[in-house]
């Protein structure tokens, strides 16, 4: 990592242990310094895991010290709100760039109960938040957790119920990354079998009421599954959506365009086709009409010139390697980029892209990106091209308007000449 991203790193680390150090209420046994630091451990763990990039490492970590630094507002409820506010002011006072601010905030947002993480980074900060569940440790951060619960409830919390609580809550939870899933989950499971080791609760409604009122997680992994859904049918609407509009908007490039090279075509046809044979046989006062004639041809020709350039398409190599996949750069959505491939070879790439989230989602995301390039392009010469017609035009009639007024003041002082009989 470069100098200034570790002198970054290192000035929000004081930053958050000053925080929590001063003003956050002693209270919270759990959401504390130490929980911090053990989960900026594991986020360094995991990023050192997935070999990510400097930018993505530095996002990940600087949402690892802020994410709980809302607790010194002394609310648990609502305290990642909190938390981006205190992260946007920080590396806002830093002149940090507004793209990396939104990461860390979104960051810190997918936090929030039930966790809703999009990206990789985010499912990393999810995971190693809730990493004391596959802790030997478990036990003892357990029981922080109650304690502050009982802190800020102000009542005791039944050991039955919180039990029952805790076996609800890990038996539903899922981690969001591979590593989670592969290496987390097998250890969370033996913490649970050794909680469900302990003296079971009759089932019934009450309890089961005051363990949701006691437990801070409580079915949250339900709410999670169902926040998943919820998100993840919102960003495929997004994407249909705005892949839609940019459609629609190219279609009307389109025909804008087609309009356009249809009148001027019939200008420039009448105009030549009328003009040309006179041309040979030129009086001067047909030459007085040249000027205009010449001026809204030209029109006509960088009008066309444009509203074909807008719609000239553009076909890229048609081909991509093993490596562009492996590495994420390639748009499989654009036939651009794939129809010199072989099926099978397409087929490949499709599935690799398929089975990564990220990778599609960031596909999608190309696909928007590049077809907004593409619209931009197209309305900047259309733009150019309704300009010099209406321009062009203007002039061409004030052209042929003073032509006339010359050829008549012409016409007229040829009567007032006086004739000489010799």
């Amino acid at each position: 990592m470069n100098e200034a991203n570790s002198q970054l790193l290192a000035a929000a680390r004081t930053y958050a242990t000053d925080i929590f150090q001063h003003k956050v209420n002693p209270e919270f046994v759990f959401h504390n310094l130490e929980h911090t630091e053990d989960v900026v451990e594991a986020c360094s763990h995991m990023a050192d895991y997935y070999q990510l990039n400097e930018d993505d490492r530095l996002v990940l970590l600087l949402a690892a010290w802020f994410h709980d630094v809302g607790y010194s507002s002394a609310q648990a409820e609502g305290h990642e709100e909190v938390s981006m506010q205190m992260a946007t002011h920080f590396l806002q006072s830093r002149r940090i760039d507004e793209s990396i601010i939104q990461r860390v905030t979104s960051c810190i947002q997918a936090t929030r109960m039930p966790q809703s993480p999009v990206s990789l980074i985010e499912k990393i900060l999810c995971d190693a938040d809730l990493f004391h569940l596959s802790t030997e440790d478990f036990k003892a951060r357990n029981q922080l957790l109650r304690q502050e619960r009982e802190n800020t409830l102000g009542q005791k919390i039944d050991k039955k119920e919180w039990r029952k609580g805790n076996i609800d809550f890990l038996s539903n939870h899922r981690y969001f990354t591979e590593y989670g899933q592969e290496v987390l989950e097998p250890k969370k499971m033996e913490n649970l079998a050794l909680l469900q080791k302990g003296k079971e609760t009759k089932k019934n409604t009450a309890n089961q009421e005051s363990a949701a009122s006691v437990f801070p997680y409580k079915n949250s992994a339900e709410e999670n599954k169902k926040t998943a859904k919820d998100t993840e049918r919102g960003i495929q609407t997004m994407f249909r959506t705005t892949s839609h509009n940019h459609l629609e908007l190219s279609s009307m490039a389109d025909s804008k365009a087609h309009i356009l090279i249809t009148v001027n075509s019939i200008i420039l046809s009448v105009s030549v086709s009328y003009l040309g044979p006179k041309v040979k046989y030129a009086d001067e006062n047909l030459t007085l009409y040249l000027i205009p004639a010449g001026i809204l041809i030209l029109t006509c020709l960088i009008s066309i010139t444009c509203s074909i350039l807008a719609t000239r398409p553009s076909i890229s190599s048609g081909r991509f390697t093993e490596d562009d996949i492996r590495n994420k750069k390639t748009n499989l959505l654009f036939f651009g980029n794939f129809h010199q491939m072989q099926l099978q070879d397409y087929q490949w790439g499709m599935n690799q892209m398929m089975r990564d989230k990220e990778y599609l989602y960031n596909t999608m995301m190309m696909d928007i990106y590049y077809l907004g390039v593409v619209l931009a392009r197209k309305y900047r010469y259309l733009r150019i091209a309704y300009t010099v017609f209406m321009v062009g035009l203007i002039i061409a009639v004030l052209a042929f308007g003073i032509s006339w007024l010359v050829m008549d003041s012409h016409a007229a002082s040829q009567q007032n000449v006086p004739r000489m009989d010799y």
